[in-house]
């Protein structure tokens, strides 16, 4: 009975954490859009990271809302000096609050605000809002994904059309070498956007390359796994998020079957 009444109190807590979530990042999206292909102070960070004051305000917004809602959560973003003890903390929100700055910055559409809530290593909750083209992808651990509330889901099958496959080029050129050139989706600069392409069937894989960081994956990641699909490391091991070291190597994300035939391509072919 202890254990059914930790669970019921665990769904109270979840329930109140979406709805904050999700009227949070509605709120941080249309300051982003508001800001929008205007005139921004701009600089760049470590040695050719873009940021403005874009990015800033949008992450003081995320920040006082949601720290303030839920003071004992860690809080981990792109834009915040890391602090430890996060490390310590059950739950914890992992943020980009303007993930594809440059899109951004060129005026271009492809870039949103992107939140998730991870419980140990694991995102529990997660929201992704392009308000730019007015996406916006809700993810609840066990209860599916949404986009603009209508349930997705990935693509089935385990064929590969290389025209509806996102990432580095000369990486998924290492699925099919014989075949020579290869038509590739075009590029979609915001990393979290490519991988939720693939949770609503527009894509049907997508990679990340080996520089992403834990604020451009932990909301994606659930967003796909809770479309029936699956993104992992090459080797097919789930990404563990809030842990002392955010980076994270080569990542792939399609529907379940593909996946399984992507990560075992790799598996007996592995990166040098």
């Amino acid at each position: 009975m202890a254990d059914a009444d930790a669970h019921s109190l665990d769904d109270i807590i979840l329930t109140r954490d979406a709805a904050l979530l999700k009227d949070t990042v509605r709120e941080a999206g249309a300051l982003a859009q508001s800001m929008f292909r205007s005139e921004l102070r701009k600089w760049t960070k470590g040695a050719s990271s873009p940021v403005s004051e874009a990015d800033i305000a949008v992450n003081d917004l995320l920040e006082s809302r949601l720290r303030a809602a839920t003071p004992d959560y860690g809080w981990l973003s792109e834009e915040s000096a890391d602090d430890a003890a996060r490390l310590s903390r059950r739950l914890t929100w992992i943020v980009d609050p303007i993930d594809g700055t440059r899109n951004y910055l060129g005026g271009h559409d492809e870039w949103c605000v992107s939140v998730a809530l991870v419980e140990d290593a694991s995102p529990v909750l997660a929201a992704i809002f392009a308000p730019a083209t007015d996406e916006f992808f809700f993810a609840t651990r066990g209860r599916g994904t949404t986009l603009n509330d209508k349930p997705v889901r990935a693509t089935r099958g385990s064929e590969l059309d290389f025209a509806r496959v996102a990432g580095p080029k000369p990486l998924v050129e290492r699925l099919k070498p014989s075949l020579g050139e290869i038509k590739l989706h075009r590029r979609i600069g915001s990393l979290a956007l490519r991988l939720c392409r693939v949770a609503h069937g527009a894509l049907d894989a997508a990679f990340a390359g080996g520089n992403s960081h834990d604020w451009d994956l932990a909301a994606a990641d659930l967003i796909v796994q809770e479309a029936d699909g699956r993104m992992s490391d090459l080797s097919g091991e789930p990404i563990l998020y809030n842990r002392r070291e955010v980076a994270h190597g080569v990542l792939v994300a399609a529907g379940r079957e593909r996946h399984a035939g992507i990560v075992a391509h790799f598996r007996n072919r592995p990166l040098a």
